[in-house]
């Protein structure tokens, strides 16, 4: 499939920085690691030699430290660059100009492609300040993260009676979470609003590295929300991505996110690794067949498992 943003056309999926952040919200409290950043210079050079020009990040991973990171990577790069803003709880006027400054501050960069407002709160105010900020050229396009479908409506509605429309959506997609997103899924492809998916691979529960013999490290937030007995209730379905990782000849964490380019989502892929860059190329050369599909999907229904962040 191909997808047109900004007059560009875009790669099969977005390459996102999650885990890159240090301290609060950094990859060591959320995912259980610290990775060095001499490892992930590494990984973003093998993911941009590898095509990959689309990242993604926000100014909470790592409280701004992701954004450092990647700031510092992508000088002199023709690089597309996605960021977010987590509103506060209550409305201020002016909050998302700050954070938009701070962010391309962060990134040395003169706008963003697209900048997303995080969480749905007060939509209407803040899409009229983000429409402010892209008829300044602050902004390219417009996404809202984490939303439902009349949160979708609303922002679309406010924007364009401000002469902008809502160009994304990022949610988390997964196997494990599918049956919650369908209508929302639906309702963007009808609308022509790009569906970006994250958490594809819960966290790595599908990745097909993870079991009930080999959990996540317990002192992180996924190994909390993850624990053991969660993944026996679906080791069948790891089980069959396996079986199909080694049909395909691909690492087994590409057959969900394979499966998720199939159902029309753009993936938004963490790499931390230069190898996962590597996997990820080379997954993208596979196509699963129908009933592959809906052999996948039974596993993840039949198992039970719904996943969903604290967040959402």
């Amino acid at each position: 499939m191909k997808y047109i943003l900004n007059g560009k056309e875009m790669n099969t999926c977005m390459i996102g920085t999650w885990a890159w952040g240090t301290g609060q919200n950094g990859g060591k409290i959320v995912f259980g690691k610290k990775y060095p950043e001499q490892q992930l210079i590494e990984s973003f050079d093998t993911a941009f030699a590898h095509g990959f020009d689309f990242w993604d990040t926000a100014e909470v991973y790592g409280n701004g430290t992701a954004e450092l990171l990647l700031g510092g990577l992508i000088r002199n790069k023709d690089i597309v660059i996605s960021t977010k803003h987590f509103p506060s709880r209550k409305y201020k006027s002016g909050e998302n100009r700050l954070a938009l400054n701070a962010s391309l501050s962060r990134l040395g960069v003169q706008s963003v492609d697209i900048y997303w407002l995080h969480s749905p709160k007060n939509i209407e105010q803040n899409m009229k300040e983000l429409a402010a900020l892209q008829s300044e050229g602050l902004i390219r396009s417009i996404g809202i993260s984490n939303a439902s479908v009349s949160d979708i409506r609303l922002a679309d509605i406010v924007l364009r009676e401000n002469g902008s429309s809502l160009a994304a959506v990022q949610n988390h997609y997964s196997l494990l979470s599918m049956k919650r997103e369908r209508q929302m899924l639906s309702y963007c492809q009808k609308s022509n609003i790009l569906f970006f998916g994250y958490m594809i691979l819960e966290q790595g529960a599908l990745s097909g590295h993870y079991d009930s013999s080999n959990p996540f490290p317990a002192m992180s937030i996924r190994g909390a929300s993850f624990p053991a007995r969660k993944f026996k209730k679906i080791q069948p379905l790891i089980d069959y991505i396996r079986v199909l990782a080694n049909k395909y000849d691909v690492d087994p964490s590409q057959i969900p996110i394979v499966w998720a380019i199939e159902k029309g989502v753009i993936p938004i892929v963490g790499i931390t690794k230069p190898e996962h860059a590597r996997s990820l190329s080379k997954g993208l050369g596979i196509h699963l067949e129908p009933l592959e599909i809906r052999r996948l999907e039974k596993f993840a229904l039949d198992s039970g498992v719904r996943c969903k962040g604290f967040w959402e």
